[in-house]
């Protein structure tokens, strides 16, 4: 059994409100880039995780990672034996936890169908695990759990994916959030969306991780027609009308910056 974890962005993500329940309430549109962590399975007597790639040492105790969690919540047999090749960086707005475990849900969908409750068993493991899991724009609302699937006019366009290699917990970037609701998403299509959104974690990202700036700054010298960070941070990302000018501006970033990491890919 083989899987993709697509990387997610937010192509927006507008913060409206703090909740007493220490979440916040968003509006944000998730798209997803046609790669990402790879994972791999075979049965196996009880349920085992390794995990191997550039950013594998990044992760915390593999019992407690989120792929073993999600493992614990579905039916699938005795165990597997999970592979998890890490190639998204670990606390960068791209969802990489949360896009494993929704590569977890797919395959067990494949092998022995969903549980009814899917939803809120992805819910409980994290706020970007439901949509994760079907990995299609889709508008989040709430806490990001409530999702509604909207036609993609931006399948296809490429993207760039930039980390300056810096960690940024979402958590203190929520914290740093100054509380003014900014207004709602646009409505539209996806790019409409997109033209029309912003980031309000931006500045508090930006305020704990300056370097976030310069990517921001790097990406717009390149003939994106939109850049943008992505999630809490610190991973930015920039969309191209074609693939050349997306080649040129990797070819620009990596010659410029060359220790930061980065992606291509095109929107699913």
């Amino acid at each position: 059994m083989i899987e993709t974890a697509f990387a997610k962005i937010n192509l927006a993500l507008h913060v409206r409100a703090r909740r007493g329940d220490g979440y916040h309430e968003l509006e944000t549109l998730f798209a997803f880039v046609d790669a990402g962590d790879a994972l791999s399975a075979v049965p196996a007597a009880r349920d085992e995780l390794r995990t191997v790639g550039e950013f594998a040492t990044q992760l915390d105790d593999p019992f407690d990672n989120i792929v073993a969690k999600a493992l614990s919540v579905l039916p699938h047999g005795a165990g597997w034996s999970v592979t998890l090749e890490k190639n998204l960086p670990v606390a960068a707005g791209l969802g990489g936890g949360s896009a494993d475990a929704g590569a977890i849900f797919r395959m067990v969908e494949r092998e022995f169908g969903l549980p009814d409750d899917w939803k809120e068993r992805a819910a409980k493991l994290g706020a970007d695990v439901p949509a994760c899991v079907r990995s299609s724009t889709a508008i989040g609302r709430g806490t990001g759990t409530d999702l509604e699937f909207i036609d993609n006019d931006l399948s296809g366009a490429p993207a760039l994916l930039v980390n300056p290699r810096v960690p940024l917990s979402t958590g203190p970037v929520f914290k740093g959030w100054d509380g003014i609701d900014r207004g709602a998403m646009p409505q539209g299509s996806a790019r409409a969306i997109a033209e029309g959104g912003r980031n309000d974690l931006e500045a508090p990202a930006i305020a704990l991780c300056p370097v976030i700036a310069d990517v921001l700054a790097a990406l717009a010298q390149t003939g994106a027609w939109l850049s943008r960070m992505s999630g809490s941070g610190a991973t930015c990302f920039a969309l191209y009308d074609s693939e050349a000018e997306r080649a040129a501006a990797a070819q620009a970033i990596a010659n410029r910056h060359p220790g930061w990491w980065q992606l291509s890919g095109k929107l699913r």
